[in-house]
């Protein structure tokens, strides 16, 4: 069951979807960032604000928020690629 969606402003939606997409890890940075702890985290933060605002799913939510404490906790770490 999604989260009862508020009346967001869609600018307040934007805005954060842009903080997310600004925070994200993609092929260009992956390398460089994917062990930053507090990188990791601000981004599934921004991920778990992103579906709050738009009514996702409460156990997303949840998960997002508590895999993001996992990284400032420093209790995960970065999986290798075959390039590491």
């Amino acid at each position: 069951m999604g989260i009862k969606q508020a009346e967001w402003p869609i600018e307040v939606q934007r805005q954060a979807m842009d903080l997310h997409a600004q925070l994200s890890l993609n092929d260009h940075n992956w390398h460089q960032q994917k062990g930053d702890a507090d990188r990791r985290a601000a981004e599934l933060l921004a991920g778990a604000l992103v579906q709050l605002l738009q009514g996702g799913e409460r156990s997303d939510v949840e998960a997002l928020t508590d895999q993001s404490l996992r990284w400032l906790r420093r209790e995960l770490k970065a999986p290798g690629c075959g390039r590491d």
